[in-house]
């Protein structure tokens, strides 16, 4: 590795391999990182703690292998900037970008870190549509989580990252995991996500709609919390179907782990639809694939709907119908394609990154 300090030598974090310089001899550090959305099996929604975004129970999701976020995070000395699908963007996106670097830094100034001053240029690509129940803020979050920690210079392990991801978006902390996470509920320290033992299955979306939904699931959250008389039932509710779905993965039962996924998505919207103002998600396109999945299943085709806080809808089956599934299906998708998406990797960086 080539040694840069005799460009900057006050910068100990410009010896990192990280590090590059350019022509004129200013040192920079970047990162790059790719996270995939999870959709959950046994939801998230709602906050013990709306602060550190520590749920009121657990959940349970299998990360995608599709529709990934990939962010570049170069450190700069002049202020944050965000870039999300080569649009420049300020207001409460880049706002929320900021919040979370700065606690990227706050972690820095602990480690004793000289990049802990530094400013972020983040420039994100999401490759599946944007707020619109696809677990975008999922995948978003997570890859800058690795990609801004490892600019950084921490040192982080996966629950670290794990822990980290989630004060961003409370579902980017499954994203962390390959394959199927368990989130667990707690206080800060014990609220991150881990590996869950499950069956391969498959997953098949159903993009009805892909514009950005009219309330965010954090509004959504917060409405049910305060509005909704069913809520504390969804909490203990949750909390037993999260033990029942976790056995019934470890054991390998395909068919209750459908039964519960589709049953788990009905009381949530369910839920939500029960506050005050009521909240939808599902339009009537999403109704209607809820019902050809009962349908195929009269008929012995194993599926299972669940949607998260959005009107687009995922059909868990097994591995080996998932093409009958798909064909089935993708006469209710907007752009005329049912996408197969199976059991995926977890957030890490992009081999070759670094300048």
């Amino acid at each position: 590795m080539e040694d840069f300090s005799c460009l900057i030598p006050d910068r100990r974090w410009c010896r990192r391999e990280r590090a590059r310089c350019a022509p004129e001899g200013e040192c920079v550090t970047s990162a790059t990182a790719r996270a995939y959305p999870n959709i959950a099996l046994v939801k998230y929604w709602g906050k013990a703690d709306e602060k550190l975004i520590v749920p009121v129970a657990g959940s349970l999701s299998m990360t995608l292998d599709d529709f990934p976020t990939t962010t570049t995070v170069t450190l700069t000395d002049g202020g944050d900037t965000f870039r999300l699908n080569e649009v420049d963007h300020d207001g409460t996106s880049a706002d929320r970008v900021t919040v979370f670097l700065d606690l990227v830094r706050s972690l820095a100034v602990d480690a004793g870190l000289d990049t802990a001053h530094l400013s972020a240029r983040v420039v994100s690509t999401n490759e599946g549509p944007t707020a619109a129940g696809m677990a975008s803020s999922a995948s978003g979050f997570a890859a800058l989580a690795v990609a801004a920690a490892s600019a950084y210079g921490l040192d982080l392990d996966t629950r670290e990252l794990s822990r980290l991801a989630r004060r961003g978006s409370g579902s980017a902390s499954r994203s962390l995991i390959d394959r199927f996470a368990v989130w667990h509920a707690g206080d800060d320290e014990s609220s991150y996500a881990e590996a869950v033992s499950a069956p391969d299955m498959a997953m098949v979306a159903v993009p009805v709609a892909t514009g950005e939904k009219a309330v965010s699931s954090r509004q959504g959250m917060i409405a049910t919390a305060e509005t909704s008389p069913f809520y504390p039932a969804w909490i203990t509710s949750t909390q037993e179907t999260l033990t029942e779905m976790i056995a019934a993965c470890e054991r390998g039962d395909v068919t209750t782990i459908g039964e519960l996924t589709e049953n788990h998505a009905i009381r949530m919207h369910a839920l939500i639809a029960s506050c005050r103002p009521s909240i939808r998600y599902l339009n009537p396109t999403s109704i209607a694939v809820f019902d050809e999945i009962a349908a195929m299943r009269q008929e012995g085709v194993e599926a299972y709907a669940t949607a998260d806080a959005g009107p687009n809808v995922f059909a868990l089956t097994r591995p080996e119908l998932a093409h009958i599934v798909a064909d089935r299906l993708v006469g209710f998708t907007k752009d005329n394609e049912a996408k197969i998406l199976m059991p995926g990797q977890g957030a890490h960086l992009i081999d070759g990154a670094s300048a």
